[in-house]
């Protein structure tokens, strides 16, 4: 039942993003609400892991909703480390979110600091 009651929530959500998208062609969020993290790590260091959703909540939904997503490069925080955007588009809107991509790479070419 418990499976079940998952599965309904989730196609629930589906149904709330596909309004979404009635009104609006493309979704755009942060990747991560945190800055990247050290390459050969598997969660931050700052979270004790055991809840990887609390560190992927602008990517998860959109792998339970089936909606294709990209994420491009967007800059640097004060850091020197890379941001993410996510550019999410409507069920069998892959076409959609790649042109979008596309676009904000031509107009916002990512370049890595100097080494």
């Amino acid at each position: 039942m418990d499976y079940l009651a998952a599965v309904k929530e989730r196609e629930q959500l589906g149904v709330r993003l596909n309004r979404f998208h009635e009104t609006w062609d493309l979704l755009l969020t942060p990747t991560l609400p945190l800055a990247a993290f050290a390459a050969g790590i598997e969660v931050p260091i700052k979270t004790d892991g055991s809840h990887w959703t609390d560190w992927t909540p602008f990517t998860y939904p959109f792998n339970l909703t089936r909606q294709p997503a990209a994420t491009v490069p967007c800059g640097l925080t004060s850091a020197g480390l890379p941001a993410g955007l996510q550019i999410i588009g409507p069920s069998h809107g892959d076409v959609a979110v790649l042109r979008a991509a596309r676009a904000f790479e031509k107009l916002r070419p990512f370049k890595l600091p100097p080494i």
